[in-house]
């Protein structure tokens, strides 16, 4: 990683967060943590997202994409293209919703293997910044995941009825 320049790009809306996120899904290479209170508004139906992520999860048996929510609602019902991804990838795809005592947490962030990460500075705040090539952030974002991870319940399992 040394040879990779370090960049940290600022967001200043919406807009440039989501695009973000999808730079970030496509960088990702072993690893996708993915965290946000509903995932509402962030592209995560949208074909584009889908592709991403179907591309990703396709090009190897050893890839994982960890998905967490406070709220699991807006995913479960008005998110069908990753309610396909995770029927299809059920061994690799992982949807877990947070605990109550957890939903204090306020920042919203996605860390693709140990290298790259974007987050937001509040759920309510569309600024933030894309981090790239900074694995002392991700590393430190992806532990603060795996935190909250170890404590969440699975939220959806890939059948409808959640059996």
């Amino acid at each position: 990683m040394s040879d990779k320049l370090l960049q940290h790009i600022q967001l200043n809306g919406m807009g440039e967060y989501t695009a973000a996120l999808d730079t970030l899904c496509g960088l990702a290479e072993r690893n996708l943590y993915l965290f946000d209170k509903s995932f509402d508004g962030l592209g995560f139906n949208s074909e584009a997202r889908y592709m991403i992520l179907h591309r990703f999860l396709l090009d190897s048996p050893t890839h994982r994409l960890y998905v967490l929510a406070h709220d699991i609602h807006y995913l479960s019902n008005f998110c069908p293209r990753m309610m396909m991804l995770l029927r299809q990838f059920s061994s690799r795809m992982f949807i877990h919703r947070t605990i109550t005592h957890l939903h204090h947490i306020s920042t919203p962030f996605a860390v693709a293997d140990d290298n790259h990460c974007v987050r937001r500075f509040h759920f309510d705040d569309a600024r933030g910044v894309f981090e790239q090539n900074d694995a002392v952030q991700a590393r430190v974002l992806k532990g603060f995941f795996m935190e909250m991870w170890g404590e969440s319940p699975q939220a959806l399992s890939p059948d409808k009825l959640g059996l």
